[in-house]
């Protein structure tokens, strides 16, 4: 039996893990049959299984998705909305995400881009790798604030961090000369240190006139459609 003390040891350790593995080892008289090298390495595996475990909690948590419950494996192939599925196979596969790729993600309203990105969102916090989201208009209201409260360049070092963000309703939002230069400030930190997924209702070809002011649309596109890969939905028939 684990005496108390070498629990309090375990728990201020913060090896919760290992303390479910031996308790469960406890209650399971055949595991008598192994080993003490093939019992210590069912210990460890799961610790490093409940360290996992609570990262990808912590990441999932951190994101702030807006469909939590959105994942790849629930992907409707069926309505006809242009899906490849060899395309999501290999978005999943997280390789962008490793080489700072972007994903761009258009269609009409209720051709579920919102959800496919919090999937593939989803997917990456799986992968244990760390994920923001905002709808850019909420994200714009936070930069002002920012401004405001002197907040803005740690605010920009926080997006910075992460290995995805998620810009969500790009398109929908009037734009001020300080909110480009703001977006451009995000996406220029990220070139080639990490992956940013847009998702609007406009088609490509039409950002630049949505971003007015042709010398930051040059410098914003630049850096958002450059190595992109792209989704375009159409709405199920």
């Amino acid at each position: 039996m684990l005496t108390n003390p070498t629990i309090e040891t375990l728990k201020s350790l913060k090896l919760h893990g290992m303390i479910q593995a031996l308790e469960e080892q406890q209650e399971n008289p055949s595991i008598h049959a192994l080993s003490f090298e093939e019992r210590l390495a069912l210990i460890v595996d799961r610790e490093r299984l409940y360290r996992d475990n609570q990262r990808r909690t912590r990441l999932l948590r951190g994101a702030r998705l807006k469909v939590t419950e959105a994942s790849v494996e629930d992907i409707n192939y069926k309505a006809a909305r242009g899906l490849d599925k060899r395309q999501i196979a290999a978005l999943a596969g997280g390789e962008w995400i490793r080489r700072s790729q972007n994903l761009l993600i258009t269609g009409a309203t209720g051709s579920g881009k919102t959800w496919i990105a919090c999937a593939l969102a989803q997917q990456t916090c799986r992968q244990g790798a760390s994920v923001l989201y905002w709808r850019v208009p909420r994200l714009i209201e936070e930069l002002r604030v920012a401004h405001g409260d002197g907040s803005y360049i740690k605010f920009l070092k926080t997006i910075a961090k992460a290995a995805l963000i998620v810009l969500d309703d790009w398109g929908l939002t009037a734009l001020s000369t300080q909110d480009r230069a703001d977006l451009l400030e995000i996406l220029d930190d990220r070139v080639n240190v990490g992956s940013t997924l847009i998702a609007s209702q406009l088609p490509v070809y039409t950002w630049h006139t949505y971003l007015g002011e042709p010398t930051l649309a040059d410098a914003i596109l630049d850096r958002l459609v450059h190595q992109s890969h792209r989704i375009e939905l159409k709405v199920p028939g």
